[in-house]
């Protein structure tokens, strides 16, 4: 169970990251969001020893904190306070205090609008639609298909970059707009030829094609990667192996190497 005076969006994040760890399957997430008694409290710790369940949450109202951590206590319910030891080392460390306010992460401020506007940047400059947007993207990924372009470019825009992707085909020119922007906007994405193979055969077979089409074949994927690579290397790019690599991953790489 997921329980926070917010809407409870961080505390779930952490707690899906966390799942990934574990082979477990058909585990249930409840989110009990906008908690603002200490009876809610109660009824929730009491719903979490009933299902066997434990609490993670995100409680920034300190006496709201206190009474999840006696209540969870009492029933004997393990409850995981995901903000409270972070907010402390800031009390500790820089001698402040916090703000207390439940749900300051999504505040309509000036951040959140930039993100609006990167998301919508990415859908309408996905897959290479437009190529004018290269032009305005801070950041422009290439690559063959299934490599993770537009997963990564909506990622990225949830952190406020704007993001335009291109799928490198042997048959399709590159656009000049590649040639007309620093190379250090653009990366690469390539992947081990094998890995790609499993990624299309299972992308064919959700769609209900044959797996033996030529999109799949080893020879057609070596192909593609190759010239990939050659333009690669002519833009003189950033490249990243994305074989085996979470989202998550590739997109701190791409931003560490911007900052």
């Amino acid at each position: 169970m997921v329980c926070s005076d917010s809407i409870g969006e961080t505390a779930e994040s952490v707690v899906r990251a966390t799942l990934r760890q574990f082979e477990m399957e058909q585990v249930r997430i409840k989110r009990i969001s906008h908690i603002a008694t200490e009876e809610q409290i109660k009824e929730a710790v009491q719903e979490a020893l009933y299902k066997q369940a434990f609490i993670a949450y995100t409680l920034v109202q300190p006496e709201l904190r206190e009474a999840m951590k006696a209540e969870a206590i009492a029933l004997s319910v393990r409850a995981v306070d995901v903000m409270g030891p972070m907010m402390q080392a800031f009390v500790d460390t820089f001698n402040n205090r916090p703000l207390s306010v439940p749900g300051l992460l999504h505040r309509l401020d000036e951040d959140y609008f930039r993100r609006v506007e990167a998301v919508e940047f990415a859908v309408n400059y996905d897959d290479g639609k437009d190529t004018r947007g290269i032009l305005e993207a801070d950041i422009v990924l290439i690559g063959v298909s299934r490599t993770s372009k537009t997963p990564l470019s909506i990622f990225l825009a949830h952190k406020g970059c704007k993001v335009a992707n291109l799928p490198l085909v042997p048959e399709v020119k590159a656009p000049s707009e590649l040639y007309e922007i620093s190379k250090h906007r653009i990366v690469g994405l390539t992947m081990a030829a094998e890995s790609m193979m499993k990624v299309r055969s299972e992308r064919l077979k959700s769609i209900g094609l044959s797996q033996s089409a030529p999109y799949a074949s080893m020879a057609r994927i070596v192909e593609e990667i190759h010239y990939a690579n050659r333009l690669m290397s002519a833009l003189g790019c950033s490249v990243i192996d994305v074989t085996n690599k979470a989202i998550e991953e590739t997109a701190g790489m791409i931003l560490n190497r911007m900052e």
